[in-house]
């Protein structure tokens, strides 16, 4: 839990950047996402990684990155974020760490990280990815 607030209209144009970037998301205009999540980013205060909010922005920045083809920015994004409150143990960014990481031929680290959202939440987290990711780890591991 961090000990930084944000005041309130700066925690409200964080939230507005990450929906409109959600919006954009959800109609695959990862570059636009990307662009809004960025902009929400910008807000959040030094030092960004005390700031829960910074989980779920790069979270957000990690995840248009990934969709848009953009491994090496997921990879950066989503490792800031497991420095930030609440980001180290969360399943969705161990998930989206560990399928950037297969994808960048990083095996063991990849494995390491899709344990870890299969731990936080089975099967299911893999429900809606790719089957290669949950394949790979049973792969490597007894499930």
């Amino acid at each position: 839990m961090s000990d930084f607030e944000m005041s309130a209209d700066l925690y409200s144009k964080v939230q507005n950047f990450c929906a409109a970037g959600d919006k954009l998301a959800n109609d695959r205009q990862f570059d636009a996402a990307i662009s809004s999540y960025n902009s929400a980013w910008e807000l959040i205060p030094e030092p960004k990684n005390e700031w829960e909010a910074s989980t779920w922005v790069l979270g957000a920045i990690g995840d248009a990155c990934f969709l848009g083809g953009y491994m090496g920015s997921a990879r950066e994004a989503l490792e800031y974020a497991m420095t930030c409150p609440g980001g180290l143990g969360n399943p969705f960014l161990h998930l989206r760490l560990g399928e950037v990481l297969y994808e960048g031929n990083d095996m063991e680290r990849a494995t390491q990280e899709l344990m870890r959202a299969y731990m936080g939440e089975g099967e299911d987290i893999f429900s809606n990815e790719d089957k290669k990711y949950l394949d790979f780890l049973r792969s490597r591991v007894k499930l």
